[in-house]
């Protein structure tokens, strides 16, 4: 897939972050939030279904309760997320207005993701609202998540959203151009494209210096390479830029296009691979790793090395080599105990239906 591809766009994810919504002085900054939403205006205008996945709840209740730096404890960034989120829809809800588009607030957890029937409402929402014109503007549920339920950073979320519906195209607006490489040296360069995220790539990310954002460039290449596997482009650009989603769906070289792979996982084998938080791990010998990876075969007991983790019957778990690198994830047909035992034979722990290589 090209640049040139991302003209057929019909239905994309724009994820804004908190940098480019906020102030220095930490509150919502109306001038640079008008232009993003007249940006998205253009789009549906043009025909195309756009979900906004939004950072700010907590760094404009931050402003509001007077706080320079990003609270530590729980309560307290619950507390500027359910103080700013109101205010950060109030103003989403008036400037969209100004472009006769109707918004939805959609608050998330990881838990409403991870359960099927959850999983399947959320989707069936998304897309209602959709089909009725509105754009959808999804956050985390900051004022009720906690660590266990918690997605860890609005790039993730975006991620699992475009990954959820599925979308054409994910675009991370932030305040850098793209992936830089030299960042802070005399010669920086926004490199144009990403084929393969590997180590020399994640060298060039860096967490974020910012008092309200989270996760940083590292973040971004984590749901880059989660969009990649599920057959999905994205796109990291300049937020501060006037005609950005217009440039980048032009097809135009504008910020850093993440190539995806070829084919797309289907829904089942998305939750498998991204929605759900594993409950513990099997290890498996060279020749079982090679029978999944490279023939599509299903993990027999024989292949597992060790079992780590207390798990049951139906839970998702890591798949890792014997150097303890995951590379899958399945669904396991029996709970810890029962593998451990190593009585079982002639049966599927992990059916291939079931399992995803990552």
């Amino acid at each position: 897939m090209d640049r040139a591809s991302l003209k057929e766009t019909s239905r994309l994810v724009v994820k804004l972050g908190t940098g480019i919504l906020t102030s220095r002085s930490k509150q919502i900054d109306p001038g640079q939030v008008e232009q993003l939403v007249a940006q998205v205006a253009a789009q549906r205008s043009a025909g195309r279904e756009v979900i906004i996945v939004s950072s700010g709840a907590v760094g404009a209740g931050m402003g509001a309760l007077g706080l320079a730096k990003r609270p530590t404890d729980l309560s307290d960034l619950q507390a500027c997320a359910a103080v700013g989120q109101s205010r950060l829809m109030s103003t989403y809800s008036e400037l969209f207005a100004r472009h006769d588009l109707p918004v939805a607030q959609v608050l998330l957890t990881h838990d409403d993701l991870e359960h099927r029937d959850r999983h399947l409402n959320a989707r069936n929402t998304l897309v209602s609202l959709l089909d009725k014109g509105v754009v959808p503007i999804v956050n985390e549920n900051d004022a009720v998540s906690y660590t266990e339920l918690k997605f860890g950073d609005n790039d993730w979320l975006a991620a699992l959203v475009a990954c959820l519906l599925p979308a054409d195209l994910l675009v991370v607006l932030t305040t850098v151009d793209g992936l830089v490489e030299n960042f802070g040296k005399k010669n920086p360069r926004t490199l144009p494209v990403v084929e393969t995220i590997d180590a020399n790539i994640r060298k060039l990310a860096g967490g974020t210096l910012s008092a309200t954002a989270v996760g940083g460039m590292e973040a971004k290449l984590r749901a880059a390479g989660m969009t990649a596997r599920t057959g999905i482009p994205m796109v990291i650009a300049s937020g501060k830029k006037k005609r950005v989603l217009a440039n980048i769906i032009g097809g135009r070289d504008e910020g850093t296009f993440f190539t995806p792979r070829p084919g797309r996982l289907k829904g089942h084998k998305r939750r498998i691979a991204f929605f759900h938080h594993p409950k513990g791990s099997l290890w498996v010998d060279n020749g079982a790793r090679d029978a999944l990876r490279e023939k599509g075969k299903s993990l027999l007991p024989p292949g597992v090395a060790r079992c780590n983790g207390d798990f049951a019957k139906g839970d998702v778990v890591r798949i890792c080599d014997l150097n303890g690198t995951e590379f899958s994830r399945g669904i396991s047909r029996f709970d810890a105990d029962e593998i451990r035992t190593r009585t079982l034979k002639g049966i599927e722990i992990v059916h291939r239906n079931d399992l995803v290589i990552l």
